[in-house]
């Protein structure tokens, strides 16, 4: 009696372990194949919304005050994206050249700044966000997008470079 309960409870533990084995590889199956569907969805949406991101950017970052004593009058994307995955999270973000054109807010204290004037290079950063690309006006300046993910290589992976087409 005692040996059957015993081959009984082997049985069930042995099979607990095969399921829970099961279930791990699955997940990692799954994960892969979730992955990159939203990858491939990333992929052909960014194009499609392109014009309407670099509008949402240019009123999203002018609309952070920053910088403090300019008002940003333009910002043009370049035609690549470079992706790239959160590290923590697995979000996806695709990084954009920009070229900025700034003015002196009238009693700012920029006025005079002869370089106000002048254009600027920075990374915009945009977000995917369920099924569709989004951004907050989060800017990095004075940094190329290969130089930001370099720079940032703990939290943000490369995943590639897209082109998009939409630059001028």
């Amino acid at each position: 009696m005692l040996a059957g309960v015993l081959v009984f409870v082997y049985f069930c533990f042995f099979t607990i372990v095969l399921l829970l084995i099961a279930a791990w590889l699955l997940r990692g199956v799954w994960g892969r194949r979730a992955w990159s569907n939203k990858l491939d969805a990333a992929r052909e949406a960014l194009p499609r919304q392109w014009e309407q991101l670099e509008l949402l950017f240019l009123e999203s970052a002018a609309a952070t005050g920053k910088p403090r004593g300019l008002i940003w009058t333009k910002s043009r994307f370049d035609d690549r994206a470079l992706l790239a995955r959160d590290r923590a999270n697995g979000e996806l973000y695709a990084l954009v050249r920009i070229t900025v054109a700034f003015e002196a807010v009238i009693g700012g204290g920029m006025e005079e700044v002869a370089a106000v004037s002048n254009l600027r290079c920075a990374t915009a950063l945009l977000e995917w966000q369920g099924r569709q690309w989004s951004t907050a006006g989060r800017v990095l300046f004075n940094m190329e997008p290969r130089e930001a993910v370099h720079r940032y290589a703990k939290h943000l992976e490369p995943i590639g470079e897209l082109e998009v087409g939409g630059g001028q």
